[in-house]
């Protein structure tokens, strides 16, 4: 007479009442704080946008160019991080690795271009100590790049998990909760680029 053995359960979300897994709830209000926090980051910058000490302004300053180029590329890195969940939740493992591998590598172009501005800045003279703009400009800015420095490696950390085996079809919640912060980040940065470099710019036009 065999003894039996009981089937171990899958891998799967927790459902609150709400509908919603207990780790979506815990993301989206872990972002809705973010959204004030950086609310109030870009507040602060536009109440100081003015205040230059005598120094450059924001659209004597800022290679709008350049920039529109870098945030195309971390706008498009968005799309290949929803197709890399997609391709996950296929089961695709794949796709889903060179998707998010596309994603990872988009987001560090993103952050070597803007570590490439802020050294540009830095050598025409504009710092974080040049008046009450440039301050709320580089503490905005870099906290945005430190949130997609994050990213970068949560999308790293998926990656490796992937090549390791730890994450089959059926825990691809876990890889949504990365891209919903991606795709926030991807976000507040196309708000922070219409803020901070085209209205100045419009403006001077």
């Amino acid at each position: 007479m065999s003894a039996h053995v009981p089937a171990v359960p899958e891998a799967h979300e927790h459902h609150t009442s709400t509908g919603l897994s207990n780790n979506k709830i815990a993301i989206w209000a872990f972002l809705g704080s973010e959204c004030l926090f950086f609310g109030s980051l870009i507040s602060t910058y536009i109440l100081y946008h003015n205040q230059t000490n005598g120094g450059p302004t924001a659209a004597e300053t800022y290679n709008i160019p350049f920039t529109a180029i870098v945030s195309f590329v971390l706008v498009l890195s968005s799309m290949t991080a929803a197709l890399g969940l997609l391709a996950l939740q296929k089961g695709d493992h794949k796709a889903f690795r060179a998707w998010i591998a596309a994603t990872a590598l988009l987001g560090m172009i993103f952050i070597g271009g803007q570590a490439f501005e802020f050294t540009h800045l830095y050598e025409e003279g504009f710092t974080i100590q040049t008046s009450p703009l440039a301050s709320s400009f580089f503490v905005l800015t870099g906290f945005h790049g430190g949130h997609v420095t994050v990213g970068i490696l949560m999308l790293l950390g998926l990656l490796a998990m992937s090549l390791l085996g730890r994450l089959p079809q059926e825990d691809a919640h876990r890889a949504e909760l990365v891209i919903l912060y991606w795709g926030f980040v991807d976000i507040v940065w196309v708000i922070i680029f219409t803020v901070v470099y085209l209205i100045p710019t419009l403006g001077r036009g």
